[in-house]
């Protein structure tokens, strides 16, 4: 009971002070104490020391700074991993930058010896055809000319056939057994 009017009291003189309201009369409150002998800030001080104390003598501050340095040393591996990663990742992607760099290279190359390749093709073939072209109107000219040959030969032929035909006839018929005996000692008289 002594403390519900402690408390309304209190209460009491907490409102006063907010209302502006004031009173001469303050209590003063005792503290609890830990078996009257300590005051409450002490008693939690001195356990603080203690589970301080005993941490330290268990080791906790080793124990704590292992966990950071595993921890530190988990994340520099993973650090080193991920630069080990990141230096494939950019080999890689200058090698097949390098790749497709030859590749167009490559492509152009065979595009342009290609093109000079059907150059080389085509002036060929207009070569072949101009020699196929002289050479079938040397031979149409040659079976020409053999032609002329044989057509002026046949008609010399025809004609000496036909001269000779004629000669024997007028000989025949102009002279006689007397005017080759003439002609006979005439050729003989110009010996």
């Amino acid at each position: 009971m002594a403390d519900n009017v402690a408390v309304e009291q209190g209460l009491a003189h907490e409102g006063a002070e907010i209302t502006g309201a004031t009173t001469a009369h303050v209590e003063h409150h005792a503290e609890p104490a830990l078996l009257g002998i300590a005051p409450p800030v002490a008693v939690v001080s001195a356990s603080m020391i203690v589970l301080l104390a005993i941490a330290i003598w268990k080791g906790a501050p080793s124990l704590l700074t292992k966990g950071l340095d595993s921890r530190i040393a988990e994340i520099k591996a993973q650090l080193e991993e991920a630069k080990t990663l990141r230096a494939e990742a950019e080999a890689l992607r200058k090698e097949y930058a390098d790749k497709i760099a030859n590749a167009e290279k490559d492509a152009a190359s065979m595009l342009e010896h290609a093109r000079h390749e059907a150059d080389a093709i085509v002036a060929k073939a207009e070569k072949d055809v101009a020699d196929v072209i002289t050479r079938r109107e040397k031979m149409a000219q040659d079976k020409i000319a053999a032609t002329e040959i044989a057509a002026v030969t046949d008609l010399r032929n025809q004609a000496a056939a036909a001269a000779a035909a004629a000669a024997k006839g007028l000989i025949a018929t102009n002279h006689s057994a007397d005017a080759d005996k003439a002609l006979v000692d005439q050729a003989i008289a110009g010996i």
